[in-house]
């Protein structure tokens, strides 16, 4: 999970670097460093504990310039966060080396490397440089290094390598990790994500498992995993510098919360004629497999997961088809009864979460059936390993705490339940009629958004609150469960959410005035069952805070506030009231003064196991 960067130019690069690491920053912040090498001075190195601002404050005091290095912004994995712990590191100052990714027999080669080489981190990163070095030390080219050393990992890597005897290359490898090629004019770059490059470069290519590549100023040759020069494509990034910036919000969180509407008319666009969805805009093949389908086995991590929870209820209640749902993590190690002719869906914003990716091959090789990704990165690992995609199309999401990409994923898979339920129960009638409210979401919740003030108010009530509950319902539980996430993600007030039906078995021993509950409540079929479990909590001396559908006509009370909100179909109900949750997250921490962006431990793009 954690940002690299480099760049190979004409020009100093260290501010490239730097702009490059505060882009990233959302993959990691608990220290960075910067590597820098010439034929005069050898490697420079310099490094922070904490954010990229300590970094770039070292910088401003120092005469540090190079045209060829690499940088890293690090999540922590093995060892704590510090600087001896932060990359790039370097061996014998010969070779320098940053990494994202985790090296599953490190254990085995620092044992190997113990008497040929001092350590000094506590990182599985610090093996590799060592191999490399050691491969130098042996007679190999940087090249050559960089490839025999890259035979001896077992695990996922993505590597940037620069050497002190060569300082005019720059050598990139990847396995199981992301890695892009900036292509400039006379430069070239590497990075993580593309973001990390938009301000010098639109132009990129995605390196494959396996592939090395040495780069130059002026030449770029890429080895893949069988020894073979290939050309990858060079493609055009959409990003925008503005569309990755903050603009007038005070946090990316915010921004994106505001976001919505635009990004799920987005992920409409295009799929819709005569009232009915495309099916060939889920691939060319997308019937053939869909006419197969007789079960949909599901796979996601934290927020993807709880979308996939919700999609669970469409896919039975609307479909008519058998749907489980499954933490990846829990998935791959585990022996699942194979389900034949189940389509496997997969969700992730990145499409670069390491346990969804790992779950997906498992669930291939076990043989469940064809695969569809729902995914926000066209070129991601998981898209690029699916039969079939269906993209978001919600733009960068910057923010840790999951907003946009949660309720455009929901706007994905409803997509989905209709042209598989087509199969089943879904009539023409009923796809019309849902996607109606789908193209009314961006109107309505543009109103929901207009609760704005109100939420922010009401967030006072938590702030010197250290645990919470959140209440719901059918299809309504799994957005309390995103709800209780995303408070204690950015708020770090303990949550939990429970169906409300559970409440008498063992959380209603927690309510008193000291715990908020929250509940979420759209009038349904499952409303009276729900008033009931509000009444067991004020007969408790619990307060709640309940969204309620406002034509229910529920009126605030003692130790009861409630805030009306639209009415709205059952189908979209989900995805309505995902968004005050995610405002009042927000206003929460706000208060408490948390860094929301950038919550602590935590990364977005969660590419490690």
């Amino acid at each position: 999970m954690c940002g690299i960067v480099g760049a190979i130019a004409e020009r100093d690069v260290t501010h490239i670097l730097l702009e490059g690491l505060k882009r990233l920053e959302y993959r990691g912040y608990d220290s960075a460093g910067m590597a820098v090498v010439s034929s005069t001075s050898g490697i420079e190195r310099i490094r922070s504990l904490g954010k990229v601002k300590e970094l770039e404050n070292l910088l401003n005091d120092e005469n540090f310039t190079g045209s060829t290095g690499i940088a890293h912004t690090r999540w922590a994995t093995h060892g704590k966060p510090s600087e001896q712990n932060a990359h790039p590191h370097v061996c014998n100052e010969r070779v320098a080396l940053v990494h994202n990714g985790t090296i599953e027999n490190h254990e085995q080669l620092r044992a190997n490397q113990e008497n040929q080489f001092k350590f000094t981190s506590e990182t599985d990163t610090e093996v590799i440089v060592h191999q490399v070095c050691s491969y130098l030390d042996s007679g190999k080219s940087l090249f050559e290094a960089v490839l025999a050393a890259s035979k001896d990992l077992v695990g996922a890597y993505a590597l940037g390598v620069v050497s002190r005897d060569n300082p005019d290359i720059l050598l990139a490898a990847c396995y199981g990790s992301p890695l892009v090629i900036g292509v400039g004019v006379g430069e070239y770059f590497i990075a993580s994500d593309i973001s990390a490059l938009i301000p010098v470069t639109q132009q990129y290519i995605v390196l494959e498992d396996g592939d090395i590549a040495e780069i130059t100023r002026q030449s770029l040759q890429i080895i893949d995993k069988d020894g073979k020069t290939v050309d990858r494509p060079i493609k055009i990034s959409e990003l925008s510098v503005e569309s990755i910036g903050r603009g007038k919000y005070k946090h990316y969180m915010l921004k994106e919360i505001y976001e919505q509407p635009s990004s799920i008319s987005q992920t409409l666009e295009g799929r819709i004629h005569n009232n009915l969805l495309i099916e060939e805009t889920f691939g060319i093949n997308a019937a053939e497999i869909f006419d197969k389908v007789k079960n949909v086995q599901i796979i996601a991590c934290g927020t993807s997961y709880h979308a996939g929870l919700i999609a669970k209820y469409w896919f039975e209640s609307i479909a008519g088809i058998r749907c489980n749902v499954e933490v990846a993590s829990e998935f791959r190690y585990r022996d699942p009864v194979v389900i034949e002719d189940s389509l496997i869906v997969t969700i992730s914003q990145s499409g670069e979460t390491s346990d969804t990716i790992a779950a997906l091959n498992e669930a291939k090789r076990l043989g469940f059936g064809k695969s569809l990704a729902v995914c926000n990165v066209p070129e991601s690992s998981l898209v690029r390993n699916s039969d079939l995609v269906l993209m978001t199309r919600a733009g960068p999401e910057i923010g840790v705490a999951s907003t946009k990409a949660f309720t455009t994923q929901l706007v994905a898979l409803m997509q989905l339940v209709l042209v598989i339920g087509r199969r089943y129960k879904v009539t023409d009638s009923i796809e019309s009629e849902i996607l109606g409210h789908l193209k009314s979401l961006p109107r309505v919740l543009e109103e929901v958004l207009k609760l704005d003030s109100e939420i922010e108010a009401l967030a006072e009530d938590f702030n010197d609150k250290h645990h919470a509950l959140f209440l719901g319902r059918g299809s309504q539980y799994p957005v309390a469960m995103e709800g209780a996430l995303k408070l204690k993600e950015i708020s770090y007030i303990h949550a939990e959410a429970y169906p409300a039906g559970e409440l008498k078995h063992g959380p209603l021993a927690l309510v008193d005035e000291s715990m908020p509950v929250i509940a979420v409540a759209p009038n349904n079929e499952l409303m009276g069952k729900l008033k009931t479990n509000l009444h067991e909590v004020k007969a408790r001396g619990g307060v709640l805070y309940v969204f309620a559908d406002e034509s229910m006509l529920i009126e605030s009370e003692d130790n009861m506030k409630v805030i009306p909100i639209i009415a709205v179909h059952n189908s979209i109900a989900p995805i309505v009231y995902t968004v005050p949750l995610q405002l009042l997250s927000y206003y929460v921490a706000r208060l408490k003064g948390t860094d929301i962006d950038q919550p602590r431990n935590l990364a977005k793009s969660v590419t490690v196991e």
